[in-house]
């Protein structure tokens, strides 16, 4: 990334957690973190940074202003500029929350035989706005966002079990088949990521996605707000295994 590298980061550096991340002004920090500690599927705290510190303990080296490939700056819930770093807009008062990343637990479902077609087809992952709303905190509040991958119909228990097995990068799914359920009208036009070609048996597979607070970004309006670019997400020092419960 500090090559320049802007590209998603699916299938990049196997074994290590990979986040997402949001940094809102102190004034904001209290209702961003009452709602991740409210929606934990879409909102899984691995870090909190003190305001103004661009540092964290899931990668003692890294700068957080600047070791992701892609960021979003945010003014009054409108993206305003997508940088590749963000040491101009940097304040002394954000507080940066590091969010877990179901890039996290892909390597466990390649182990167990689960392709990625998005990775196959070098594109980023798919991701919805769905109709199911999040549990509002303060002056935060908006729906839950999914990434979705198609899975053959005989890998469901292996994506179902593998990811599962590793709760603080979002685990388990939230929904499997039919995606109207969730309010998703068609998987070719994601709100974020690409669309990815299913092949003959494959099964859409919904998990619950990180780029949840943007969404609340956009619904709640806050006067200024960091993120991460979709797909394209801070990869930390720390070993994937650490977050596997089983």
């Amino acid at each position: 990334m500090r090559a320049g590298l802007a590209a998603p980061t699916a299938g990049t550096a196997a074994g290590f957690t990979q986040a997402n991340m949001v940094s809102v002004p102190a004034d904001w920090a209290y209702d961003m973190l009452l709602f991740c500690q409210r929606n934990p599927k879409p909102c899984p705290v691995l870090d909190v940074t003190d305001a103004g510190s661009w540092r964290t303990v899931l990668a003692d080296a890294a700068d957080l202003r600047t070791d992701l490939p892609r960021y979003r700056v945010w003014e009054h819930g409108e993206i305003v500029a997508e940088p590749t770093d963000v040491l101009a807009h940097w304040r002394g008062d954000l507080v940066t929350f590091l969010l877990g990343c179901s890039f996290t637990f892909e390597w466990a479902l390649l182990a167990a035989g689960v392709p990625l077609r998005h990775v196959e087809q070098g594109r980023n992952v798919p991701m919805y706005v769905t109709d199911r709303q999040c549990r509002s905190a303060g002056r935060l509040s908006g729906p839950m966002v999914v990434s979705m991958r198609p899975v053959p119909a005989g890998r469901l228990t292996a994506a179902v079990t593998r990811s599962a097995m590793m709760p603080s990068v979002h685990g388990d799914p939230v929904h499997i088949g039919d995606p109207a359920a969730l309010g998703i009208a068609d998987l070719a036009r994601p709100d974020f990521g690409d669309p990815v070609d299913a092949e003959p048996g494959d099964v859409p597979v919904f998990w619950a996605c990180g780029v949840t607070p943007q969404a609340a970004l956009t619904a709640s309006r806050p006067p200024f707000a960091l993120t991460h670019a979709p797909g394209r997400m801070f990869v930390t020092d720390t070993r994937d295994e650490q977050y596997r419960v089983a």
